[in-house]
């Protein structure tokens, strides 16, 4: 027997306003046609005002408590992906530990953009492995749309605002039982060569601004394709597990081209690919936990079922990780 994070409920949150596509092009010269063709987004949350990434993280978090049937005076560990803080600092998962009155436990940020969710997973299941903590909230929360250049027709038609959050709690399983639930194997890379494919250009440390995303997607788009099937590949390796053993994907909600040219170069069927891009965009971080929750309230994802984890973002950083739900 063996410590492993188990997720044992999810939740999320999303901003009152819905920008459609026909809203989107009363704000800058765009099509409908044009956005759903290139990405298969169809509409997206724009964050208002009182409405932050702690805000969207908090309520996320209190649905995740509340499906898990779990209070949040046992949380003791808060790990928030996140590329737009509240602050420079203190780490906005603080705020959402105040918020919920958990206070004294572990609480951190963490950075890498799309992935950081599945960054902030694997580093929550490794600490709840080695005892440090033994209920723990994963957040992916963000207000994208405030870093966005809303005269770039070609990338501020792209994201979305929103938050996820999974329960993540200790438990002893059998390793050697592959019907025992948990995380059974993360794999993260990151690649620092291509940081001007995608990236802000702003920062404390350089322009003292907070800046505004630029993107050079048809290149994105090509290393998404390859470097997530890589990862997926290593991680069915690393575990013994057949793609076809899969239940679902739930991946990085970035391009509709993506998700169906990795799911095509793994042999899955785009049937086991959970979709949510049309609705919300990309949100980043927060991608992963709300495609993940929202297949969960429609009852796509059931209790026992095989699901892989995957996202690529800039930096480039990406990863896949594979879990018993």
């Amino acid at each position: 027997m063996s410590l492993r994070g188990v997720i044992k409920g999810s939740g999320s949150a999303l901003p009152r306003r819905a920008v459609s596509n026909a809203e989107m092009t009363t704000m800058v010269d765009t099509t409908d046609e044009w956005i759903v063709e290139r990405t298969g987004i169809r509409n997206r949350y724009i964050a208002g005002e009182g409405e932050t990434t702690a805000s969207l993280a908090t309520e996320a978090a209190r649905q995740a408590l509340a499906s898990a049937g779990i209070d949040a005076a046992r949380v003791d560990l808060i790990v928030l992906a996140t590329a737009t803080p509240d602050q420079t600092f203190p780490a906005t998962a603080t705020i959402v530990q105040h918020n919920l009155g958990c206070n004294g436990g572990i609480a951190f940020d963490v950075a890498a953009v799309c992935s950081g969710f599945l960054y902030a997973m694997a580093t929550a299941d490794s600490m709840l492995r080695t005892g440090m903590a033994k209920c723990a909230l994963v957040i992916g929360a963000e207000t994208f749309s405030r870093i966005l250049d809303w005269e770039d027709r070609t990338t501020c038609v792209l994201f979305g605002d929103g938050a996820g959050a999974i329960v993540l709690e200790a438990q002893d399983v059998d390793e050697a039982d592959p019907l025992a639930p948990g995380i059974i194997a993360t794999r993260l890379h990151a690649d620092g060569a291509h940081n001007d494919l995608l990236y802000v250009d702003g920062g404390p440390s350089t322009t003292g601004t907070v800046g505004k995303l630029r993107m050079r997607g048809r290149e994105v788009f090509r290393h998404a394709v390859t470097n997530l099937s890589s990862v997926l590949k290593e991680v069915l390796e690393t575990t013994g597990h057949d793609a076809a053993e899969i239940d679902w994907v739930v991946p990085h909600q970035a391009n509709l081209r993506i998700l169906d040219a990795t799911a095509r170069k793994l042999g899955l069927p785009a049937e086991k690919v959970i979709v949510t891009v049309d609705r919300h965009a990309n949100t980043s971080a927060a991608s992963v936990p709300l495609a993940y929750d929202t297949a969960v309230q429609d009852g796509r994802i059931k209790p026992g079922n095989l699901v892989m984890f995957e996202a690529m973002g800039g930096g480039f950083t990406w990863g896949a990780c594979l879990a018993r739900v």
